[in-house]
């Protein structure tokens, strides 16, 4: 197999998921874009929007973070200082004790907003879908 663009974009949870409900609509779903949606359907990205992903980008404009670490964020959405450590490519040297906790806060007010609406996360298991 060859690799023809390496890394052209980074998908966070949100995009693909919205992505292969478009695709869905289209009646272009073969098995693994279906088993790919029912796993993620399971996580809190489906209760995210375009305005959230765009909220949460600009609140992280001020962190020097790569695109890598935005999308773990994003996608993980760490409530913990030790979550952002581990997410985030030398933390210690990167980030003071107060851009951490700015980070949390971040993390609460944009991703954390809607906690009431979502189920606790869910592992997708990789048995066959039940519908």
């Amino acid at each position: 197999m060859e690799v023809k663009d390496v890394n052209t974009a980074l998908l966070n949870d949100f995009e693909v998921y919205q992505l292969l409900m478009d695709l869905k609509q289209q009646q272009i779903l073969n098995t693994i874009m279906y088993k790919t949606l029912y796993c993620i359907s399971k996580t809190p990205c489906k209760f995210k929007s375009p305005q959230v992903v765009s909220n949460f980008l600009v609140a992280l404009k001020i962190h020097k973070l790569t695109k890598a670490e935005k999308l773990r964020l994003f996608n993980h959405r760490p409530v913990t200082a030790v979550e952002i450590q581990l997410m985030v490519e030398e933390s210690e040297e990167q980030l003071m004790e107060e851009q951490i906790e700015a980070l949390l806060q971040t993390m609460t007010s944009i991703l954390h907003r809607d906690l009431a609406k979502e189920n606790s996360p869910v592992f997708c298991e990789p048995s066959e879908p039940q519908q």
